[in-house]
């Protein structure tokens, strides 16, 4: 259904592209993931109104774990509240979304080069399984599962920077990302192969080849640019960018 931007749109359940609901901590939890996935993944539409009542009808649950789910996704950026109405997907332009990878540029490339030779055989083990969670569920196809394991594995692999700020900033931008080619990547089987970076990436860690790791994690957070965004692979120019 077309949706037009600054409209409400009620859509019926079925209408709804949202996932199904997966196994999380609780039900907020579960529906906020859902959501954002639904948000970064673009099949929430951005600039559209949705209701508290209509998401919850998709979901099959009360309006409740909706609202607070929104409201977590408001913090994050992601929607933004209108009174009386529901809430609206944020716009994110081109030029934002270049910025939000510049930044992250910035921040985690030479960090992942630091911590490289660092990390304990007991953290390696640790980053290992999460990297193996990125790959299956990109195997399955299961992309609220695939984007909260990445959230996680980055976070756990800059904590070992010591510093709880950077962690919470990084982690604040690659949520607000929108990757729009990652369906795309999914349907047509190449997700997993991109998910694989994470375990060459540990492979360079482990042997405390910084500058490698350095390399491979701007090369990684590129993809948001260009092949995680629209599916395609990035020309040489945007995989400088």
């Amino acid at each position: 259904m077309k949706s037009v931007q600054g409209v409400l749109t009620v859509p019926t359940n079925n209408q709804l592209p949202i996932a199904p609901l997966g196994r999380q901590h609780s039900l907020r939890e579960s529906v906020t993931e859902s959501l954002r996935t639904a948000i970064i993944a673009g099949t929430l539409v951005e600039g559209t109104l949705y209701s508290a009542p209509a998401l919850a009808a998709a979901f099959g649950v009360s309006a409740t774990p909706v609202r607070e789910a929104m409201m977590d996704l408001t913090r994050e950026g992601l929607v933004e509240t209108v009174k009386n109405k529901g809430f609206r997907i944020t716009t994110m332009s081109d030029r934002e979304l270049d910025e939000l990878t510049e930044i992250r540029l910035l921040l985690e490339p030479p960090v992942v080069g630091d911590v490289a030779g660092t990390v304990p055989p007991s953290g390696v083990k640790v980053l290992r399984s999460m990297a193996d969670d990125i790959v299956d569920a990109a195997r399955q196809g299961d992309l609220t599962a695939y984007l909260a394991a990445d959230r996680i594995f980055h976070a756990e692999l800059l904590r070992y920077a010591g510093n709880g700020q950077l962690v919470e900033l990084a982690t604040s931008l690659r949520s607000r990302t929108r990757l729009y080619g990652l369906k795309i990547l999914s349907e047509s089987n190449r997700l997993a192969d991109s998910a694989q970076e994470h375990h060459v990436l540990l492979d360079l860690i482990e042997a405390g080849d910084g500058a490698a790791a350095t390399e491979l994690m701007r090369q990684h957070i590129s993809h948001a640019r260009g092949l995680w965004a629209t599916g395609e692979t990035e020309t040489p120019q945007e995989q400088q960018t």
